[in-house]
């Protein structure tokens, strides 16, 4: 069963150049998925939560590309909260996650690198459907 202990920090490389910083991603060789969507949030209200879903199959990697924000993971055994507030450090998240992101500082801007294209058959965006997701996952094991 996949849990918010398989959610991990990565550290992605930096590369110095003498007035700017470089943070080159690269799908299977920096990730441990090829990407298939970039997007981001930006002007997200002060005080809003985003996110609140989480995926089938779907893998991701979240990343602050300026300002800080907050990720509540849970796997509804367990719930972990990750700070994030380096543009050259994210969080992979795989698939039966239910992910908010919390606490976005103003002119912050939260990038995520998924491993499949938008598919909305792809989310789960009910809190009780979730449950029940991962009962029957379980129950598979």
């Amino acid at each position: 069963m996949i849990t918010v202990h398989d959610c991990k920090i990565m550290d992605l490389p930096r590369v110095q150049r003498k007035e700017i910083n470089l943070t080159p991603v690269a799908g299977g060789l920096h990730l441990p998925f090829q990407i298939a969507r970039v997007y981001y949030l930006y002007n997200v209200p002060a005080g809003k939560t985003r996110g609140g879903h989480a995926h089938k199959k779907l893998q991701q990697l979240i990343i602050p590309v300026t300002g800080s924000f907050d990720l509540i993971l849970d796997d509804s055994q367990e719930k972990r909260k990750i700070s994030l507030n380096q543009p050259n450090r994210g969080i992979y998240i795989p698939g039966h996650i239910w992910t908010e992101v919390v606490n976005l500082s103003a002119g912050s801007v939260c990038m995520v690198l998924a491993s499949l294209p938008y598919d909305e058959n792809e989310y789960i965006r009910d809190y009780g459907q979730f449950l029940e997701f991962k009962t029957v996952r379980q129950k598979c094991s």
